[in-house]
């Protein structure tokens, strides 16, 4: 298995989901320990010291200014973990929870944190067997650290709070019981390293850059399917007019429409029609969803910048070079999270639109509402209403979270990014347009079935009969929620990319684009 290792190696998105997975394995290399072992060795020092240091011999936040005692230097550190210990609401989702370990693991190891090996130890323990803390959703502002959700999330080192073991919620003290474990004593600066952090929000981060990734290649593949279905032009995807406007999102997408649509009998049925051109949602695709994925990248970027840096406070660079900074900070990634949460809106709302078009009856051979006889039957008229009740849902949730700011900790922290929220409103944006996307294949599906005998090329004409097996045209009124269940769950499983990919490799056809490396992770 390929290892990772913590503090030394670069972590992408992509290796963060895997030591989730557990399909690289982790690892703390001689070369982390030895840092480790320094860094900590220099905060020991500090601790019993004269000087006052923030954090390590000094109360926190407006209490910065009171001495403690090197006595006291433990009691401080756990009472810190215990009183900061205030989230509410529903457990994040346990890959989240994962997620923080293994951002955490990357920013402490890097020997700049005061973090004993027996704590780094514990943290890698936990994550390999199991034993995940839960952490509350809500409480985090997003700035100073994502303190209440990193309390919780360590909690579990001194044997309180619960945690996810062998699928139930327990208390870590009856877990350490079961596994013989103890629980830890914190040593100097432990607790304020351990919470100081934007390891919550940046871990919503990652999964909003890999779900949004998912959302952004089906958005061009239901799309495509949709041209073909409503009998759209392929003028608007040529390459000489997108190096016009050279956006690489854009060029991208309009590359893979025309790769999605290669060889395609319907294509090549009305390429002389007299349409002068296409509605928005079909034309513009390029635009709009290129727009989306240039959002994307500019997040994958901030996310990948944050997700190996040392977040938390004072920066012990040495005994005698402490800083005490504002690292922690979210605002770095809580701007391109709200970008992000718009992008993905608008694949939901170019989708939905696509979704009327083709109700309207106005493509030759499709009948309106997607079905041959209406009046005793609505046809696929309602779906839509539920694609514009989640697509004004997500209009909603797009006001941007970090344009609010509430001082907290008596004015000492007086300017907070609210990145945490607005990570966890972006994945709730890219849950709806999932339901969107998955809403429009079925539609696109039933608009393509009026072209038969003609057929789309290889790729596309893979995907529809793929959709085929799990989802039968409509004839008459039936109760559809299991069929766009069943096509919400192709494009959350990502399925369809695979069947893509594996359907152009062995017709030898192209898929991917010259942009496709940097629209990876």
């Amino acid at each position: 298995m390929e290892t990772f290792n913590y503090g030394i190696d670069h972590l992408t998105v992509g290796k963060a989901i895997k030591l989730v997975r557990k399909e690289i394995k982790g690892i703390l290399n001689p070369e982390t320990r030895k840092k480790a072992e320094a860094s900590a060795q220099a905060v020991a020092n500090i601790a019993k010291g004269e000087k006052a240091v923030y954090g390590i011999n000094t109360g926190f936040g407006p209490l910065c200014t009171s001495k403690i005692s090197a006595a006291d230097t433990q009691t401080l550190q756990e009472n810190l973990l215990k009183s900061h210990a205030v989230g509410l609401g529903e457990p994040v989702p346990l890959e989240i929870s994962k997620l923080m370990l293994v951002l955490k693991l990357q920013a402490l190891t890097q020997g700049f944190s005061g973090i004993r090996l027996e704590t780094l130890d514990r943290m890698l323990w936990m994550l390999e067997n199991e034993v995940i803390p839960v952490v509350p959703i809500q409480g985090s502002v997003g700035a100073s650290g994502d303190l209440a959700p990193l309390s919780h999330l360590f909690l579990p080192l001194l044997g309180l709070g619960k945690v996810h073991f062998e699928g139930t919620i327990q208390a870590t003290s009856s877990v350490y019981e079961k596994l013989e474990m103890t629980a830890l004593s914190l040593g100097p600066k432990e607790g304020l390293a351990l919470i100081n952090g934007t390891q919550f929000m940046a871990a919503y981060g990652v999964k909003v850059v890999d779900r949004l990734h998912n959302l952004l290649v089906h958005a061009d593949i239901t799309g495509a399917m949709m041209i073909e279905g409503l009998m759209g032009s392929i003028k608007p995807f040529s390459a000489e007019l997108h190096q016009l406007r050279p956006f690489p999102g854009n060029k991208h997408v309009a590359q893979t429409i025309l790769n999605l649509l290669n060889g395609s009998e319907i294509v090549n049925s009305h390429l002389n029609c007299a349409r002068v051109q296409d509605p928005y949602s079909l034309r513009c695709m390029p635009q709009v969803h290129g727009a989306s994925r240039n959002a994307w990248l500019h997040l994958k970027e901030a996310i990948e910048t944050e997700i190996n840096s040392v977040t938390d406070n004072p920066v012990v660079f040495s005994e005698d070079h402490t800083i005490s900074g504002g690292s922690f900070h979210g605002q770095p990634i809580a701007l391109p999270l709200d970008y992000a949460c718009l992008a993905a809106s608008e694949l939901g709302n170019i989708s939905d639109r696509r979704i009327y078009l083709s109700l309207e009856g106005d493509t030759p051979g499709v009948p309106k509402l997607l079905l041959k006889e209406t009046g005793l039957n609505s046809g696929l008229m309602i779906p839509q209403y539920t694609t514009a009740a989640l697509a004004s849902e997500n209009k909603g949730l797009c006001f941007p979270a970090s344009a609010d700011s509430i001082p907290t900790s008596l004015g000492q922290e007086d300017h907070v990014s609210m990145g945490s929220i607005g990570a966890r409103k972006a994945l709730r944006v890219i849950e709806n347009v999932e339901k969107i996307l998955g809403i429009e294949l079925f539609y696109a599906a039933q608009a393509m079935d009026f072209h038969a005998p003609l057929k789309s090329g290889k790729v596309m004409t893979a995907i529809h009969e793929h959709v085929r097996k799990s989802i039968t045209p409509v004839i008459n009124d039936r109760v559809m929620t299991e069929d766009m269940e069943a096509a919400i769950e192709m494009i959350q499983s990502g399925e369809l990319i695979d069947l893509a990919n594996q359907t152009a490799k062995a017709e030898g056809l192209p898929f991917e684009t010259e942009w496709s490396k940097m629209f990876d992770y």
